[in-house]
C-alpha cells in the first residue's frame, strides 16, 4: 500500500476510512486483527516502517497466537501507539505512551466488558474461529481500536487532516 496523503480527508473521513481498511484487511483474509491495526495505522502514519513492521504483530491474533488471552486488535492497537509514542534505547519514556495504551484498554473495557479474547468471544467457545458471526464480531473490534487510535493520533496531530 502506498503513502497516503491524510491531509485530503476530514477528521471523520479519515477515522471512518481507516476503521473501514482496518476491517477490510481482516474481511478479506490478507491480515488479521494486530496486523490489520498496525499496517494501516502505519500505513496512515506516512510509514514510518516499512510495511514489514506488520511481521511483529503476527503472534497476536486470537489471544496471541490462538491462547485466548489479550484480544489481537489491542494488542496491535498498542503496537500501532507504540510507534508514535514508543522509545529507542537511551531515550526517556513518554508519559503519553501510557496516558493513551491505558487510555485504549479503558476504552475496550467499556464497549466489550473485557480485554480478553476468550471473554469478548465466550459466544462462539469452541467455534475454533469457524463461524462467520465470530468472524464479523472479531472484524468489528479490529474497527473500533484502529477508529479509536485514529481518533486519538488526529485529536494529538500525529496525522494531519484537511482543514475545514
Amino acid at each position: 500500500m502506498d503513502k497516503i496523503n491524510t491531509k485530503k480527508f476530514t477528521k471523520e473521513e479519515l477515522v471512518k476510512k481507516i476503521k473501514e481498511d482496518s476491517e477490510e484487511f481482516f474481511r478479506s483474509g490478507t491480515f488479521f486483527c494486530s496486523e490489520a491495526v498496525v499496517t494501516v495505522l502505519n500505513n496512515y502514519l506516512g510509514q514510518p516502517y516499512p510495511p514489514e513492521v506488520v511481521k511483529l504483530a503476527s503472534g497476536f491474533p486470537i489471544g496471541m497466537g490462538k491462547a485466548g488471552c489479550l484480544c489481537g486488535a489491542v494488542s496491535g492497537g498498542q503496537m500501532a501507539l507504540g510507534i508514535v509514542y514508543g522509545r529507542i534505547q537511551g531515550e526517556a519514556i513518554q508519559d503519553k505512551m501510557f496516558e493513551i495504551a491505558k487510555g485504549l484498554h479503558d476504552h475496550i473495557i467499556k464497549e466489550y466488558g473485557s480485554c480478553c479474547c476468550r471473554v469478548m468471544t465466550r459466544k462462539w467457545k469452541g467455534d475454533d474461529f469457524k463461524s462467520p458471526e465470530r468472524k464479523e464480531h472479531c472484524i468489528k473490534i479490529t474497527g473500533k481500536v484502529a477508529e479509536w487510535i485514529a481518533e486519538q493520533l488526529i485529536d494529538d496531530n500525529k496525522i494531519e487532516t484537511k482543514k475545514v
